[in-house]
């Protein structure tokens, strides 16, 4: 099984809105396929989500070369950019998706430099076309060798430590990245060590990212995990049942506040109550540092019908206001380490992230 999948110019995701009862691919010939998929969370993860918009802007620079209505190089270009700008107003808070086009966008501005903008040649739009595509292929096998590095890194700061249990909110597993995963990723490498006993993962609601998500990868991989409601983080904390959290990211800012999953945020401040060490694991494409804090970060408000139902069923009053962002701020002094590819972060995350720019 895998995530996603570019072959013979279409990309393929696994739609993750039907786990674990079903394994369905979605084959991708279209931009605007991919966008639905990532607007709808069929893919989801911020990691998984940067590759898949850069697989997203190879399908829409093929569709701006094929059509006619477009016969300069020049026109081409403007619609590319501007269904790019479609592709990034699909999910506001996940910093890895404008990280991604912004680099695609970046290289296509390059390749465009000093030619002809008048120029109606196909083969040089396919030249551009492919090496889009080589960009999007390298960003997928980046994110691979990305989670590898993150997974050594977190593991390292367990050294000596053995029948780890570990909690963990949403799903950062290989589901949300194109390699083994940012929070998974460190589990399923204590697991390899032998240092782990046990997995506490959060249901998460709404979605239940980590009932459906997370549960079903680790179990896969016959590694121990037990499931919890949200509202059991507290319990299982007060009983000594959890070690430590590991959890991904959406955005970090440049002083170390992190966007995730709502919940995070509830699950951060227990942890600091109990003095269990609290941490976040995520690549470098995830760090935003244009923001300075964590309430520069935009929160994305979602359907308010996934709060009223329950899967099909509804569990609420129809007409009931509903909060629904899909996201909170987890302030940074309430994260012991933020693990990278680069190694651990330690606070002061403001001087710690400075340095491994």
């Amino acid at each position: 099984m895998y995530t996603l999948r570019w072959i013979k110019g279409q990309l393929e995701l696994l739609d993750q809105t039907l786990l674990p009862v079903k394994t369905t691919y979605i084959h991708c010939t279209d931009w605007r396929q991919v966008a639905e998929a990532i607007k709808m969370l069929r893919v989801r993860g911020a990691p998984a989500i940067g590759v898949a918009a850069a697989y997203a802007y190879v399908l829409a620079a093929k569709e701006a070369g094929s059509d006619a209505k477009l016969p300069s190089l020049a026109e081409k270009q403007k619609q590319l950019v501007s269904w790019a700008e479609e592709l990034r107003s699909t999910r506001p808070t996940a910093i890895n998706l404008m990280w991604a086009i912004d680099r695609m966008n970046q290289l296509l501005s390059k390749l465009t430099t000093n030619i002809d903008s008048k120029t109606q040649t196909t083969d040089t739009w396919n030249s551009i076309v492919q090496a889009l595509e080589e960009e999007a292929v390298q960003i997928e096998k980046e994110d691979k060798a990305l989670t590898e590095a993150m997974a050594s890194a977190g593991a390292d700061i367990f050294k000596g430590q053995q029948h780890l249990r570990i909690m963990t909110h949403c799903n950062a597993g290989a589901l949300a990245t194109a390699g083994i995963g940012t929070a998974l990723g460190v589990i399923r490498e204590l697991y390899k060590r032998g240092q782990l006993e046990r997995v506490y993962a959060d249901e998460t609601r709404p979605l239940l990212q980590g009932s459906r998500l997370t549960t079903f990868e680790l179990m896969e991989d016959k590694i121990p995990v037990t499931l919890q409601t949200d509202n059991m983080a507290a319990y299982a904390m007060q009983h000594g049942l959890i070690d430590a959290i590991i959890v991904g990211a959406d955005r970090i800012t440049a002083q170390g506040d992190v966007a995730n999953k709502i919940g995070t945020y509830g699950v951060a401040v227990l942890a600091k109550y109990h003095k269990i060490p609290f941490y976040v694991a995520a690549p470098y494409s995830t760090f935003d540092l244009t923001l300075t804090s964590g309430n520069q970060i935009p929160i994305e408000m979602r359907d308010p019908d996934e709060v009223r139902y329950f899967g099909n069923r509804r569990t609420a009053p129809a007409d009931v206001d509903v909060l629904n962002p899909a996201f909170d701020v987890t302030p940074h002094e309430l994260i012991a380490g933020i693990i990278t590819e680069r190694g651990v972060l330690r606070p002061d995350f403001k001087e710690s992230i400075q340095r491994m720019k």
